[in-house]
């Protein structure tokens, strides 16, 4: 019943800049943290960055500096805005909520992936 729908990504030059959206909506009771993962083709997924329900940020160290991790006054949106990309930054990136559909009911969704490519 929860839906993460993600938008922005394509292709940019090294140096430059992207940014992404993703918007959660449905059965939402109360939403705890949202977030940014990447993974490479043959790679497991790893954390780009985090944001919770008070606003505390947490970053992967090969993005500290250059990404900013941001949500809109209700809550429901997060942005990464990716400030002087690089080519390892080229990833599918994937937005992800850890979401309280009830009162007792959690889990964790995903958004469907966003392709960010970063080449000269």
């Amino acid at each position: 019943q929860v839906q993460l729908v993600e938008s922005g990504g394509g292709l940019v030059q090294p140096g430059g800049s992207l940014s992404l959206s993703c918007t959660a909506s449905g059965s939402i009771f109360r939403i705890v943290a949202m977030g940014w993962y990447r993974q490479a083709p043959g790679k497991q997924r790893e954390l780009v960055a985090t944001i919770n329900s008070g606003g505390a940020t947490a970053y992967a160290d090969s993005v500290k500096g250059r990404f900013t991790i941001s949500r809109d006054n209700a809550g429901n949106t997060v942005y990464l805005q990716m400030n002087n990309l690089q080519p390892e930054d080229t990833d599918i990136y994937y937005c992800n909520g850890y979401i309280y559909s009830s009162m007792t009911t959690w889990d964790a969704f995903w958004g469907q992936g966003t392709q960010v490519t970063v080449s000269s």
